[in-house]
């Protein structure tokens, strides 16, 4: 029987996964431009309002769930036996992964050359190799996908880091922190920031750190991220002011700290809403949301965009609004349609949340 307090934490996890990867969408919201065409339009309103969706609802998006996995899996009596623990995130995270890349490329590799759809294509089998399984480079469809394969990593030395005393711990995780600050990683791992954000997970539950949080007053939890994002919108709105690389990379760094921070008191209020009910209920559907919400952009955007027009058109930013909550309908009812008619594919694609999978328990699913 979970406690009050631990119900509320139970919730507030789900929920942070929510408005987290609803928030990814914005990173990855489609405009209609190539790279060239949308630095044409920087400093333009429209393109400010894209940058500043991008930074307050993406930034604090894989911060904070990596610091989740990585509370979650300190708390797991599961890591005690190796092989059966990776055996289970190789299905709940590495499979869904390959499964979600090979999916992309099917339908938008297919639609660029079945309908002309402005999209990557494949160019040999190395691009084909990299595009399914990311080995040494980030892939051009799913961009999103380094996080799974870097937390499936992160996952696979869980066992090891959970025995580790918290001050080898800590040197890990300010080892990640400076090879994130260098551009360090690649090929091992793709941002070095998870594993930053994964062992901090670790710190955070033997330290109590998420209860402390959780106990601030909601303005002091959120003035730091109030504080750097101003900052970090100058930079990247104004090239002209724009920071030398390493100091970039620290105000980045501390800008997702501070975002994982303010998001994680954000969802422990919602856990105590009127707003709880709605969150839990769309929760199962969040991972899935995450693998595939690129391939129903790539699909689907320039279809919308048609109606609303590319960025810079007048009709874009109520588009660019209502992305996130487009998305998450359609994929609401294909992960319905799919538990309905195939529940092992929708509990594989969806790394066991779907098809059953809520009634299990949502800590288990980390």
């Amino acid at each position: 029987m979970l406690t009050a307090d631990a119900a509320r934490r139970s919730d507030a996890i789900a929920i942070a996964r929510v408005i987290c990867i609803i928030g990814v969408v914005y990173v990855h919201a489609w405009t209609g431009l190539n790279g060239h065409d949308l630095e044409s339009l920087r400093g333009t309103p429209q393109e400010g309002l894209r940058w500043t969706l991008m930074e307050i609802f993406g930034r604090g998006a894989v911060p904070l769930l990596g610091l989740i996995s990585g509370w979650l899996v300190e708390g797991s009596s599961r890591t005690q036996d190796w092989v059966r623990h990776v055996r289970r995130k190789a299905r709940t995270i590495l499979l869904p992964m390959v499964m979600w890349n090979a999916l992309a490329i099917l339908f938008v590799s297919g639609a660029a050359w079945a309908l002309g759809l402005s999209a990557p294509v494949p160019q040999s089998t190395g691009w084909m190799f990299e595009e399914l399984f990311i080995a040494s480079r980030n892939p051009d469809i799913n961009v999103q996908m380094p996080f799974l394969r870097d937390l499936f990593l992160c996952m696979v030395a869980a066992p090891l880091f959970v025995r580790l005393p918290a001050g080898v711990l800590l040197a890990i995780a300010l080892c990640a922190a400076l090879c994130q600050l260098l551009g360090w990683g690649p090929p091992v791992l793709m941002r070095a920031s998870i594993l930053f954000f994964f062992v901090m997970g670790i710190l955070a539950r033997r330290t109590g750190l998420a209860d402390r949080v959780a106990s601030l007053p909601f303005g002091v939890a959120a003035l730091p991220f109030i504080l750097l994002m101003p900052a970090q919108l100058t930079f990247a709105l104004l090239p002209a002011r724009a920071l030398p690389g390493v100091e970039a990379a620290m105000l980045d760094l501390a800008v997702r700290v501070a975002a994982a921070m303010f998001f994680w008191r954000l969802a422990w209020s919602l856990a105590g809403s009127a707003a709880r009910g709605m969150l839990l209920r769309i929760e199962p559907f969040a991972f899935f949301l995450f693998c595939s919400h690129l391939i129903l952009i790539w699909l689907g955007g320039p279809v919308l965009g048609a109606i609303f027009g590319k960025l810079g058109s007048p009709l874009y930013p109520v588009y660019l609004l209502m992305q996130p909550l487009l998305v998450l309908a359609a994929v609401m009812i294909l992960g319905s349609l799919l538990s309905r008619t195939t529940p092992a594919l929708a509990r594989l694609l969806s790394g066991g949340r779907l098809a059953g999978a809520w009634a299990q328990g949502r800590l288990l699913a980390a």
